[in-house]
């Protein structure tokens, strides 16, 4: 497919060995659709074809013009609360982190940082997971959670990356001190069509006074189910290393789906995934903006 130029999914074509690649029409323009795909017991469900999906441009069915079903490179922020809160679950976190950055695959990059009073990041996006895992202990903790700030701190990093883009944020309780709202930070990932996955913990600890309890960001879910993520809400610390791990998993097995919309009329689609098995849940962004500017170029 000569002069391909196609941000975000369709540049896999070149990672990826695809036993029969899709032929495009030049001068297509093609809305990625990233979908993730459980059964009703929550596993991810593998095998699936392009029949099995139906995707709905503000309520109307489209035409799947590109199916990939193989793992593509993604490129990603981990996020990590280091506020006082978490510093009896430092460890376990940290612990928890490496897991996921054991699973990145030679083609994925990834950066780690730190958010409490200020934002903390290890510098450049890196596919040597050594590094990634021993910057884990350079970061530092601190008081109050700045985590829209993180967030936002996170998608600004990615803005200039091709392909897929992905925010992991973890913490454990609200924001309590970010001078950007979680608005904002939806509007721009939704913008920049990065995904954002979520992992929530409950905790308690000690503030001078008393033992208090928290509870993770209530705007933290809708950031994941608009951009297509995942969220997970933890009462447990001992869950935090199988959670990563699932988040690994996840991203790497991952349906990506493509189709050319009627109309480019600049403005926000509302987009539906749909699954022919009713017994099965397909997750994926929930919109997209219809200009030509904003969408994968197959000419």
């Amino acid at each position: 497919m000569r002069g391909v130029c196609i941000v975000g999914v369709l540049l896999c074509l070149s990672l990826v060995s695809v036993a029969q690649e899709p032929t495009f029409k030049s001068g297509t323009r093609v809305v990625p659709v990233i979908a993730t795909v459980t059964d009703a017991g929550g596993r991810l469900v593998p095998g699936l074809a392009k029949e099995d999906f139906t995707i709905l441009d503000n309520g109307k069915p489209q035409d799947i013009s590109f199916f990939l079903s193989e793992a593509t490179p993604f490129t990603v922020v981990v996020m990590l609360d280091y506020s006082a809160s978490m510093t009896a679950n430092l460890e376990l976190l940290k612990a928890a982190a490496e897991q996921f950055l054991l699973r990145l695959l030679p083609a994925d990059k990834g950066q780690v940082g730190a958010f409490s009073d200020k934002i903390q990041m290890s510098g450049t996006f890196t596919s040597d997971r050594d590094d990634l895992i021993g910057a884990l202990d350079d970061l530092q903790y601190g008081n109050p959670t700045r985590l829209y700030d993180a967030i936002n701190e996170s998608l600004a990093a990615l803005r200039p990356v091709e392909g897929r883009k992905v925010v992991l944020v973890f913490t454990d309780g609200a924001d309590t001190a970010s001078r950007i709202g979680m608005g904002d930070v939806l509007d721009r990932a939704k913008e920049e069509e990065a995904m954002i996955y979520a992992i929530g913990l409950e905790s308690e600890y000690f503030n001078g006074a008393r033992q208090v309890r928290t509870r993770p960001d209530r705007g933290l879910k809708r950031l994941a189910d608009e951009t297509g993520g995942g969220y997970f809400e933890l009462k447990k610390s001992d869950d935090l290393a199988p959670t990563f791990t699932r988040v690994a998993q996840e991203l790497h097995s991952q349906y990506t789906l493509g189709f050319t919309p009627a109309v480019l009329d600049g403005k926000e689609h509302k987009l539906t995934l749909k699954m022919r098995d009713p017994k099965m849940n397909g997750r994926a962004r929930k919109s997209y903006i219809a200009s030509p500017e904003r969408l994968s170029d197959t000419k």
